[in-house]
């Protein structure tokens, strides 16, 4: 009878964990009222790609401190004002990396196709957003949003993360 009562209590465990597990898998919106960015290189070639984190990494503080805004007309006006610094920046990086490609920093309405990251899902279509092309801009983009601010949260997130239901431990502590 005690080894029936086991086997059910571990059935109805993982019936509970896959539709815990189904319920997170639903996928959250970002608000209307964002501001999204992205890195697009010239290709997806080893040098390419590299350019593009090193144009990431070379505008990092820039982003951050855009990131640091209030509120989005705040997250507006740093976008414009550091535009020219932005650029600079770049100018700068491709010149010390000698590398031949031009670059294009837009602010305004640009379109985006759709996206799915971390259980997120970013509609396709037009939205206000900052956007570096380099060269032909036909590689994987960096990609992420100016406000709310979302760009440096993966920046400080590790890949490893520890799931623990308390469910499983429950059935630990059973079978101790």
């Amino acid at each position: 009878m005690f080894f029936i009562k086991k086997i059910l209590l571990i059935i109805l465990a993982i019936i509970i964990v896959f539709s815990i597990q189904r319920n997170t898998e639903e996928y959250v919106i970002i608000p209307k009222e964002s501001i999204r960015f992205r890195i697009i290189p010239n290709s997806n070639t080893l040098e390419d790609l590299n350019i593009k984190e090193k144009v990431k990494n070379e505008i990092t503080d820039v982003i951050t401190n855009i990131e640091d805004s209030n509120n989005i007309n705040e997250t507006r006006q740093n976008i414009i004002e550091n535009i020219p610094f932005i650029e600079n920046r770049i100018e700068n990086l491709f010149k010390t990396e000698k590398y031949d490609q031009t670059f294009n920093v837009k602010y305004g309405i640009n379109y985006f196709p759709k996206k799915i990251y971390k259980n997120v899902k970013y509609e396709e279509g037009n939205y206000e957003s900052m956007i570096i092309e380099i060269g032909e801009a036909k590689g994987d983009n960096y990609w992420c949003v100016l406000f709310p601010p979302l760009c440096m949260i993966d920046a400080e997130e590790s890949d490893e993360v520890e799931y623990s239901f308390f469910i499983s431990e429950i059935i630990k502590k059973f079978f101790k």
